[in-house]
Protein backbone atom coordinates (compact mmCIF):
# COMPACT_ATOMS: atom_id res chain seq x y z
CA UNK A 1 0.00 0.00 0.00
CA UNK A 2 1.88 3.20 -1.27
CA UNK A 3 1.63 6.01 1.74
CA UNK A 4 0.99 9.70 0.43
CA UNK A 5 1.55 11.44 3.61
CA UNK A 6 3.79 13.96 2.51
CA UNK A 7 6.92 15.11 4.03
CA UNK A 8 7.76 17.97 6.12
CA UNK A 9 10.02 19.32 3.05
CA UNK A 10 7.38 18.18 0.51
CA UNK A 11 4.62 20.51 2.64
CA UNK A 12 6.74 23.42 2.80
CA UNK A 13 7.48 23.10 -1.24
CA UNK A 14 3.62 23.04 -1.38
CA UNK A 15 3.64 26.47 0.90
CA UNK A 16 5.53 28.10 -1.32
CA UNK A 17 4.05 27.20 -4.72
CA UNK A 18 0.82 28.26 -3.53
CA UNK A 19 1.82 31.47 -2.05
CA UNK A 20 3.97 32.04 -5.42
CA UNK A 21 0.59 31.10 -7.78
CA UNK A 22 -1.97 33.23 -5.60
CA UNK A 23 0.64 36.71 -4.90
CA UNK A 24 2.33 36.53 -8.50
CA UNK A 25 0.17 34.85 -11.24
CA UNK A 26 -3.09 35.03 -10.26
CA UNK A 27 -2.44 39.14 -10.43
CA UNK A 28 -1.62 38.46 -14.46
CA UNK A 29 -3.71 35.21 -15.08
CA UNK A 30 -6.62 37.12 -16.31
CA UNK A 31 -4.33 39.81 -18.29
CA UNK A 32 -2.17 37.39 -19.56
CA UNK A 33 -5.36 35.19 -21.08
CA UNK A 34 -6.82 39.01 -22.68
CA UNK A 35 -3.43 39.07 -24.16
CA UNK A 36 -2.88 35.86 -25.20
CA UNK A 37 0.79 36.42 -24.22
CA UNK A 38 2.74 35.11 -21.49
CA UNK A 39 4.05 37.52 -18.44
CA UNK A 40 8.23 37.06 -19.00
CA UNK A 41 8.67 38.30 -15.48
CA UNK A 42 6.80 35.26 -14.25
CA UNK A 43 8.87 33.66 -16.29
CA UNK A 44 12.01 34.87 -15.11
CA UNK A 45 10.91 34.81 -11.39
CA UNK A 46 10.23 30.73 -11.67
CA UNK A 47 13.17 30.45 -13.28
CA UNK A 48 15.07 32.12 -10.23
CA UNK A 49 12.91 30.12 -7.61
CA UNK A 50 14.35 27.11 -9.12
CA UNK A 51 10.72 25.61 -11.14
CA UNK A 52 12.38 24.42 -14.06
CA UNK A 53 14.46 22.50 -12.46
CA UNK A 54 12.13 20.16 -9.52
CA UNK A 55 12.41 16.82 -10.22
CA UNK A 56 16.62 17.02 -11.75
CA UNK A 57 19.11 16.36 -9.65
CA UNK A 58 21.25 19.19 -7.78
CA UNK A 59 24.34 17.98 -9.63
CA UNK A 60 23.24 18.61 -12.82
CA UNK A 61 21.86 21.99 -12.16
CA UNK A 62 18.38 21.18 -10.56
CA UNK A 63 16.60 21.69 -7.29
CA UNK A 64 16.94 17.68 -6.46
CA UNK A 65 13.27 17.02 -5.35
CA UNK A 66 11.01 14.54 -6.75
CA UNK A 67 8.24 13.93 -8.77
CA UNK A 68 5.56 14.10 -6.47
CA UNK A 69 7.11 17.79 -5.53
CA UNK A 70 6.12 18.48 -8.77
CA UNK A 71 3.29 17.25 -9.24
CA UNK A 72 2.33 19.59 -5.80
CA UNK A 73 3.43 22.55 -8.20
CA UNK A 74 1.28 21.85 -11.21
CA UNK A 75 -1.38 21.61 -8.57
CA UNK A 76 -0.96 24.75 -7.20
CA UNK A 77 -0.19 26.76 -10.49
CA UNK A 78 -3.03 25.34 -12.13
CA UNK A 79 -5.26 26.24 -9.02
CA UNK A 80 -4.56 29.88 -10.91
CA UNK A 81 -3.40 29.34 -14.55
CA UNK A 82 -3.08 26.53 -16.53
CA UNK A 83 -0.96 28.08 -19.49
CA UNK A 84 1.20 28.64 -16.93
CA UNK A 85 1.39 25.41 -15.77
CA UNK A 86 1.49 23.79 -18.98
CA UNK A 87 4.89 26.02 -19.66
CA UNK A 88 6.72 24.25 -16.62
CA UNK A 89 5.46 20.82 -17.68
CA UNK A 90 6.24 21.13 -21.36
CA UNK A 91 9.81 21.89 -20.28
CA UNK A 92 10.17 19.46 -17.59
CA UNK A 93 8.09 16.24 -18.41
CA UNK A 94 8.38 16.20 -21.93
CA UNK A 95 12.02 18.23 -22.94
CA UNK A 96 14.06 17.62 -19.54
CA UNK A 97 13.20 14.94 -18.63
CA UNK A 98 13.78 13.18 -21.80
CA UNK A 99 17.50 14.06 -21.94
CA UNK A 100 17.54 13.24 -18.24
CA UNK A 101 16.77 9.85 -19.25
CA UNK A 102 18.66 9.26 -22.59
CA UNK A 103 21.34 11.40 -23.26
CA UNK A 104 25.21 10.78 -22.97
CA UNK A 105 26.85 12.39 -19.93
CA UNK A 106 28.09 14.99 -22.47
CA UNK A 107 24.73 15.69 -23.89
CA UNK A 108 23.46 16.33 -20.19
CA UNK A 109 26.25 18.93 -19.38
CA UNK A 110 25.52 20.32 -22.72
CA UNK A 111 21.56 20.60 -22.99
CA UNK A 112 20.31 19.57 -19.56
CA UNK A 113 22.07 21.43 -17.24
CA UNK A 114 20.89 24.55 -18.86
CA UNK A 115 17.58 23.82 -18.47
CA UNK A 116 17.45 21.93 -15.23
CA UNK A 117 19.22 25.47 -13.65
CA UNK A 118 16.00 27.77 -15.56
CA UNK A 119 18.86 29.51 -17.61
CA UNK A 120 16.73 28.31 -20.89
CA UNK A 121 13.43 26.59 -21.81
CA UNK A 122 12.63 23.76 -23.51
CA UNK A 123 9.87 22.27 -25.59
CA UNK A 124 9.22 19.08 -27.68
CA UNK A 125 8.09 18.73 -31.06
CA UNK A 126 6.16 15.51 -32.05
CA UNK A 127 3.15 16.33 -33.71
CA UNK A 128 2.78 17.19 -36.64
CA UNK A 129 0.00 18.59 -38.99
CA UNK A 130 -1.45 15.17 -40.33
CA UNK A 131 -0.22 13.08 -37.29
CA UNK A 132 -1.67 13.48 -33.71
CA UNK A 133 -2.40 10.50 -31.86
CA UNK A 134 -1.49 8.91 -34.68
CA UNK A 135 2.43 9.42 -34.27
CA UNK A 136 3.32 6.84 -36.48
CA UNK A 137 1.99 9.15 -39.63
CA UNK A 138 4.70 11.41 -38.97
CA UNK A 139 6.77 12.76 -42.35
CA UNK A 140 9.33 14.80 -40.90
CA UNK A 141 13.00 13.91 -42.14
CA UNK A 142 16.22 13.75 -40.95
CA UNK A 143 19.17 12.48 -43.46
CA UNK A 144 22.97 11.71 -42.45
CA UNK A 145 24.77 14.11 -44.57
CA UNK A 146 28.60 13.48 -42.95
CA UNK A 147 28.38 14.46 -39.35
CA UNK A 148 25.45 16.19 -39.90
CA UNK A 149 21.81 15.30 -40.18
CA UNK A 150 19.25 17.96 -42.02
CA UNK A 151 16.26 18.09 -40.86
CA UNK A 152 12.77 18.86 -43.13
CA UNK A 153 9.34 19.15 -41.94
CA UNK A 154 7.10 20.85 -39.70
CA UNK A 155 5.60 20.39 -36.47
CA UNK A 156 2.57 21.73 -34.83
CA UNK A 157 1.10 22.40 -31.54
CA UNK A 158 4.66 23.05 -30.31
CA UNK A 159 4.33 24.07 -26.64
CA UNK A 160 6.62 26.97 -25.64
CA UNK A 161 7.59 27.77 -29.06
CA UNK A 162 7.51 30.91 -28.69
CA UNK A 163 10.56 31.78 -26.08
CA UNK A 164 12.21 28.31 -26.13
CA UNK A 165 15.91 28.08 -26.44
CA UNK A 166 16.17 23.95 -27.00
CA UNK A 167 14.32 21.97 -29.50
CA UNK A 168 13.44 18.30 -28.95
CA UNK A 169 12.55 17.05 -32.11
CA UNK A 170 11.39 14.24 -33.54
CA UNK A 171 12.01 13.21 -37.50
CA UNK A 172 11.99 9.79 -39.34
CA UNK A 173 15.76 9.09 -39.98
CA UNK A 174 14.67 5.44 -41.95
CA UNK A 175 11.76 5.40 -44.10
CA UNK A 176 11.95 1.96 -45.51
CA UNK A 177 10.70 1.23 -42.28
CA UNK A 178 7.51 1.67 -39.39
CA UNK A 179 7.97 5.21 -38.03
CA UNK A 180 8.22 3.41 -34.77
CA UNK A 181 11.31 1.62 -35.27
CA UNK A 182 12.46 4.51 -38.11
CA UNK A 183 12.39 7.36 -35.49
CA UNK A 184 14.72 9.30 -34.25
CA UNK A 185 15.50 12.25 -31.51
CA UNK A 186 17.16 15.41 -32.00
CA UNK A 187 18.51 18.03 -29.88
CA UNK A 188 18.17 21.48 -31.78
CA UNK A 189 19.27 24.79 -30.92
CA UNK A 190 16.96 27.40 -31.45
CA UNK A 191 19.35 29.64 -33.63
CA UNK A 192 20.13 26.95 -35.86
CA UNK A 193 19.66 28.25 -39.47
CA UNK A 194 16.31 26.62 -40.64
CA UNK A 195 14.41 26.61 -37.79
CA UNK A 196 11.49 28.60 -38.11
CA UNK A 197 8.88 29.11 -35.36
CA UNK A 198 5.55 30.29 -36.84
CA UNK A 199 2.89 33.13 -34.87
CA UNK A 200 1.15 31.46 -32.25
CA UNK A 201 -2.07 29.30 -32.93
CA UNK A 202 -5.39 31.03 -31.93
CA UNK A 203 -6.88 28.74 -29.35
CA UNK A 204 -9.60 28.50 -27.19
CA UNK A 205 -8.10 28.20 -24.02
CA UNK A 206 -4.30 28.44 -22.34
CA UNK A 207 -4.57 31.30 -24.71
CA UNK A 208 -1.50 32.92 -22.83
CA UNK A 209 0.77 30.09 -23.35
CA UNK A 210 3.50 29.76 -26.21
CA UNK A 211 2.10 27.70 -28.88
CA UNK A 212 3.11 27.84 -32.83
CA UNK A 213 4.10 25.52 -35.76
CA UNK A 214 7.38 25.16 -36.36
CA UNK A 215 9.21 24.83 -39.98
CA UNK A 216 12.59 22.87 -40.33
CA UNK A 217 14.16 23.52 -43.48
CA UNK A 218 17.15 22.16 -44.07
CA UNK A 219 18.08 22.50 -40.26
CA UNK A 220 21.49 20.85 -40.17
CA UNK A 221 21.91 19.08 -36.48
CA UNK A 222 25.59 17.57 -35.63
CA UNK A 223 24.86 13.98 -35.16
CA UNK A 224 26.48 14.53 -31.77
CA UNK A 225 22.97 15.70 -31.21
CA UNK A 226 21.19 13.00 -31.59
CA UNK A 227 19.31 11.85 -28.71
CA UNK A 228 19.70 8.11 -28.13
CA UNK A 229 20.27 5.75 -31.01
CA UNK A 230 19.33 6.06 -34.79
CA UNK A 231 15.75 4.66 -34.86
CA UNK A 232 14.96 4.92 -30.80
CA UNK A 233 12.92 8.54 -31.08
CA UNK A 234 9.34 6.82 -30.65
CA UNK A 235 10.52 4.63 -27.75
CA UNK A 236 11.63 8.47 -26.31
CA UNK A 237 8.51 10.10 -26.99
CA UNK A 238 6.20 7.61 -25.49
CA UNK A 239 8.31 7.37 -22.81
CA UNK A 240 8.41 11.53 -22.40
CA UNK A 241 4.68 11.28 -22.85
CA UNK A 242 3.88 8.76 -19.89
CA UNK A 243 5.95 11.27 -17.66
CA UNK A 244 3.71 13.93 -18.96
CA UNK A 245 0.75 13.02 -18.11
CA UNK A 246 1.31 12.68 -14.59
CA UNK A 247 1.98 16.47 -15.04
CA UNK A 248 -1.37 17.32 -17.34
CA UNK A 249 -3.25 15.16 -14.30
CA UNK A 250 -1.61 17.28 -11.91
CA UNK A 251 -2.86 20.21 -13.96
CA UNK A 252 -6.25 18.87 -14.18
CA UNK A 253 -6.32 18.60 -10.36
CA UNK A 254 -5.37 22.20 -9.98
CA UNK A 255 -7.74 23.17 -12.26
CA UNK A 256 -10.81 21.71 -10.78
CA UNK A 257 -9.43 22.98 -7.12
CA UNK A 258 -9.32 26.19 -8.48
CA UNK A 259 -12.71 26.66 -10.01
CA UNK A 260 -14.52 24.30 -7.30
CA UNK A 261 -12.76 26.82 -4.48
CA UNK A 262 -13.65 30.26 -6.65
CA UNK A 263 -17.42 29.01 -7.08
CA UNK A 264 -17.71 28.18 -3.11
CA UNK A 265 -16.51 31.38 -2.09
CA UNK A 266 -18.73 32.83 -4.54
CA UNK A 267 -21.77 31.24 -3.67
CA UNK A 268 -21.00 31.57 0.36
CA UNK A 269 -21.70 35.11 -0.55
CA UNK A 270 -24.40 35.48 -3.26
CA UNK A 271 -28.07 35.08 -2.11
CA UNK A 272 -31.13 33.94 -4.21
CA UNK A 273 -34.99 33.46 -2.79
CA UNK A 274 -33.72 34.95 0.42
CA UNK A 275 -30.77 33.08 1.33
CA UNK A 276 -27.30 31.88 0.29
CA UNK A 277 -26.84 29.37 -3.32
CA UNK A 278 -24.87 27.12 -0.54
CA UNK A 279 -28.01 26.82 1.51
CA UNK A 280 -29.30 24.94 -0.94
CA UNK A 281 -29.35 21.02 -0.18
CA UNK A 282 -28.93 20.76 -4.61
CA UNK A 283 -25.87 22.78 -4.15
CA UNK A 284 -24.45 21.40 -1.16
CA UNK A 285 -24.91 18.04 -2.49
CA UNK A 286 -23.22 18.21 -5.85
CA UNK A 287 -20.53 20.52 -4.59
CA UNK A 288 -19.72 17.41 -2.24
CA UNK A 289 -19.53 15.20 -5.25
CA UNK A 290 -17.60 17.43 -6.80
CA UNK A 291 -14.81 17.37 -3.92
CA UNK A 292 -14.69 13.62 -3.60
CA UNK A 293 -13.94 12.93 -7.25
CA UNK A 294 -11.06 15.69 -7.09
CA UNK A 295 -9.65 13.85 -4.18
CA UNK A 296 -9.94 10.67 -5.86
CA UNK A 297 -8.24 12.08 -8.76
CA UNK A 298 -5.22 13.90 -6.84
CA UNK A 299 -4.61 9.74 -5.00
CA UNK A 300 -4.63 8.58 -8.29
CA UNK A 301 -2.13 11.23 -9.24
CA UNK A 302 -0.04 11.31 -6.76
CA UNK A 303 -0.28 7.33 -7.04
CA UNK A 304 1.50 7.89 -10.38
CA UNK A 305 3.83 10.03 -9.20
CA UNK A 306 5.40 7.92 -6.55
CA UNK A 307 5.48 5.29 -8.36
CA UNK A 308 7.70 7.29 -11.09
CA UNK A 309 10.01 8.45 -8.14
CA UNK A 310 10.35 4.44 -6.77
CA UNK A 311 11.46 4.05 -10.31
CA UNK A 312 8.30 1.65 -11.18
CA UNK A 313 6.25 0.77 -14.24
CA UNK A 314 3.83 4.22 -13.84
CA UNK A 315 2.90 3.89 -17.40
CA UNK A 316 -0.70 2.43 -16.85
CA UNK A 317 -1.03 4.28 -14.06
CA UNK A 318 -0.11 7.73 -15.31
CA UNK A 319 -2.66 7.33 -18.24
CA UNK A 320 -5.43 6.23 -15.32
CA UNK A 321 -4.69 9.84 -13.65
CA UNK A 322 -5.03 11.64 -16.53
CA UNK A 323 -7.75 10.06 -17.77
CA UNK A 324 -9.59 10.21 -14.48
CA UNK A 325 -8.00 14.08 -13.55
CA UNK A 326 -9.10 15.36 -17.21
CA UNK A 327 -12.88 13.91 -16.98
CA UNK A 328 -12.88 15.35 -13.47
CA UNK A 329 -11.43 18.27 -14.01
CA UNK A 330 -13.92 19.14 -16.89
CA UNK A 331 -16.87 18.31 -14.88
CA UNK A 332 -16.00 20.41 -12.13
CA UNK A 333 -15.61 23.25 -14.35
CA UNK A 334 -19.06 23.20 -15.69
CA UNK A 335 -20.38 22.63 -12.72
CA UNK A 336 -18.84 25.93 -11.29
CA UNK A 337 -20.11 28.00 -14.19
CA UNK A 338 -23.50 26.69 -13.10
CA UNK A 339 -23.36 27.30 -9.57
CA UNK A 340 -22.35 30.84 -10.26
CA UNK A 341 -25.11 31.12 -12.89
CA UNK A 342 -25.00 33.94 -15.56
CA UNK A 343 -21.36 35.51 -13.57
CA UNK A 344 -19.94 32.27 -13.93
CA UNK A 345 -20.10 32.78 -17.75
CA UNK A 346 -18.59 36.06 -17.52
CA UNK A 347 -15.04 37.25 -17.92
CA UNK A 348 -15.04 38.93 -14.87
CA UNK A 349 -15.04 35.69 -12.75
CA UNK A 350 -12.21 33.32 -13.64
CA UNK A 351 -14.43 30.15 -13.83
CA UNK A 352 -15.14 31.28 -17.73
CA UNK A 353 -11.53 31.01 -18.32
CA UNK A 354 -11.20 27.50 -16.95
CA UNK A 355 -13.89 26.60 -18.20
CA UNK A 356 -11.71 27.33 -21.41
CA UNK A 357 -8.84 26.02 -20.44
CA UNK A 358 -9.79 23.11 -18.80
CA UNK A 359 -10.92 21.06 -22.23
CA UNK A 360 -7.08 21.02 -23.22
CA UNK A 361 -6.49 18.10 -20.44
CA UNK A 362 -8.37 15.65 -22.47
CA UNK A 363 -6.37 16.16 -25.73
CA UNK A 364 -2.87 16.55 -24.86
CA UNK A 365 -0.52 14.50 -23.80
CA UNK A 366 -2.60 11.64 -25.48
CA UNK A 367 -6.27 11.96 -25.51
CA UNK A 368 -8.86 10.38 -23.10
CA UNK A 369 -9.79 8.01 -26.06
CA UNK A 370 -5.57 7.26 -26.00
CA UNK A 371 -5.46 6.69 -22.08
CA UNK A 372 -7.99 4.19 -21.97
CA UNK A 373 -5.87 2.31 -25.44
CA UNK A 374 -2.84 2.38 -23.18
CA UNK A 375 -4.86 0.97 -19.90
CA UNK A 376 -6.47 -1.68 -21.86
CA UNK A 377 -3.72 -2.60 -23.44
CA UNK A 378 -2.03 -3.19 -20.24
CA UNK A 379 -4.69 -4.89 -18.79
CA UNK A 380 -5.26 -7.60 -22.05
CA UNK A 381 -2.15 -8.65 -22.43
Amino acid sequence: MVSFQLTDDQKEMQELFRKFAQDKVAKVAEEMDEKEEMNMDIIAEMKELGFFGIPFSDEIGGAGMDVLTYALMMEEISKVDASTSITLSVHTSLCASSIEEFATPEQKEKWLRPLADGSKIGCFGLTEPNAGSDVAGAVTTAEKDGDFYVINGAKIFTTNSGFADTFLVFALTDKSVPAHKGMSAFLVDRNTPGLEVQPDIKRMGIRAASNAEVYYNNVRVPAEDMLGKEGTGFKIAMKALDGGRIGIAAQSVGIAQGALDEAIKYCKERKQFGKPITAFQNTQFRMAEDQAMINAARLLTWQAAVAKDNHENYNFLAAQAKLVAATVANDVCRHAVQYMGGYGYCREYGVERKLRDVKITEIYEGTSEVMKMVMSGSMLR
